[in-house]
């Protein structure tokens, strides 16, 4: 492991499922995520080693229902949010990414963070739309520019992986939780996260 948390060699894999690296797999990306990667990679070779991504059955795209089906720990998945809010006439779009096991705190944490007096779940119809990729498969990793991505720090815990969506139903990306926190634009925020109860 390297002094910042990211192994350096290995692909992560989890469960039974056959993961290979994601760069080499453009066809189970949505297009915003394909080409997010590509910059990415040119900028942190890391990313072409260490980002992975499986076929799923899109009907098992839900985290709960993908975990059981492969048995997967829940703790590993990683789910991305997008909430939006207004200030005066100026709408703020973030995307909140936090740990299965917890839910974004939109009503306290995520309000504050865009400063705005109330925030809300951006409608389905429109985060598919404007985000470019399918419900059920959104993830932090190419969003329109201007949304903020917010990652709970639990999520970039040193070692652990983090399961994400891959912009498509029909797949999933698999990355050490502290890569996820060095994409470019990520704000990694304590207590994102608030436990699920």
């Amino acid at each position: 492991m390297s002094r910042d948390g990211i192994d350096r060699l290995t692909l992560p894999t989890l469960g039974d499922l056959d993961w290979v690296p994601a760069t080499t797999r453009p066809d189970l990306l949505a297009p915003s995520v394909a080409e997010a990667l590509a910059r990415w990679t040119a900028q942190d070779p890391r990313v072409a080693e260490q980002v992975a991504v499986v076929e799923i059955d899109p009907d098992l795209a839900d985290t709960a229902t993908l975990n059981a089906a492969h048995d997967l720990p829940p703790a590993v998945s990683a789910n991305c949010v997008l909430v939006a809010g207004r200030r005066g006439g100026d709408e703020r779009i973030a995307a909140a990414v936090v740990r299965a096991t917890t839910r974004a705190d939109v009503n306290t944490r995520v309000r504050s963070l865009l400063d705005v007096r109330k925030a809300s779940f951006l409608p389905m119809d429109r985060a598919v739309a404007e985000s470019g990729m399918e419900y059920g498969g959104i993830t932090p990793i190419g969003l329109p520019d201007g949304w903020r991505v917010l990652l709970d720090a639990g999520v970039a815990t040193d070692g652990e992986a983090a399961l994400i969506g891959s912009g498509l139903r029909r797949s999933k990306l698999l990355l050490p939780g502290a890569l996820l926190a060095r994409l470019p634009g990520v704000e990694l925020i304590e207590g994102l996260g608030v436990p699920v109860g």
